[in-house]
């Protein structure tokens, strides 16, 4: 069963969703403040976390940092509708996905569905890698090698890298990126493929001619260059 952590301060709408989880085949539990958010995020007891943005005292930005700073545990973040910032600032920080408040519990479920089943596919034997060039990636055990050294990656980060050296030297369009690697058609002014294949150009670092690895190419898509 997958075991969820609910960090926000609005407990009518935690006792909510727990109940709907439950119902869905989740393991809920809530905490309602940011410090308290962060211990529990950290304990190792917890499949993926829904994180409020708008939390008192400690905002759910700052706890998203904290968690990052020593854990992958995936990272599902409410946010304002139509507050671009803290949406943006979240993906910067490592947040998997984002869903906007009010939302259904219904799309919550979609969402946190499609973030594990990216952590945790099924279809690969563990020994099975994808190598291109100085880049290796073991699916099923959502693991990768850098030049050598481990590469740490959020799982959304390992998705879209995963897609994108399944087909190295090839360009490979923002659109396929999102419905291959998220799950999900991208829907118009949606930065979040931009945002975190920044984030995987700054773990990669440039190329010895100061380019990047992965390349951008206007109105097309994003090619990871083979070497």
């Amino acid at each position: 069963m997958i075991s969820v952590l609910l960090v926000d301060d609005d407990e009518e709408l935690t006792e909510m969703l727990s109940e709907y989880l439950q119902r869905e085949g989740f393991h809920a539990t809530a905490v309602h403040t940011g410090e308290e958010g962060e211990v529990q995020a950290l304990s190792g007891r917890y499949s993926i976390v829904v994180l409020d943005v708008m939390l008192p005292r400690l905002s759910g930005i700052e706890v998203l940092r904290r968690i990052r700073a020593s854990s992958q545990v995936p990272v599902l973040l409410l946010t304002a509708r139509g507050d671009n910032i803290d949406k943006i600032t979240g993906l910067e920080l490592g947040a998997d996905d984002y869903v906007p408040k009010p939302s259904s519990p219904g799309e919550l479920v979609a969402r946190l569905r499609a973030i594990m089943r990216r952590v945790q596919p099924q279809d690969a034997p563990a020994t099975d890698a994808i190598r291109t060039g100085l880049l290796a990636l073991w699916p099923a055990k959502r693991q990768a090698t850098w030049q050598g050294s481990e590469l740490d990656l959020t799982s959304t980060e390992f998705s879209l890298l995963e897609e994108l050296a399944r087909h190295a030297g090839q360009v490979v369009s923002k659109q396929n990126l999102s419905i291959n690697a998220l799950g999900r058609p991208l829907t118009r002014y949606d930065r979040r493929i931009d945002v975190h294949i920044s984030s995987i150009r700054q773990k990669l670092g440039p190329r010895s001619d100061a380019k990047a690895w992965i390349q951008s190419v206007r109105g097309l898509g994003y090619l990871l260059i083979a070497e």
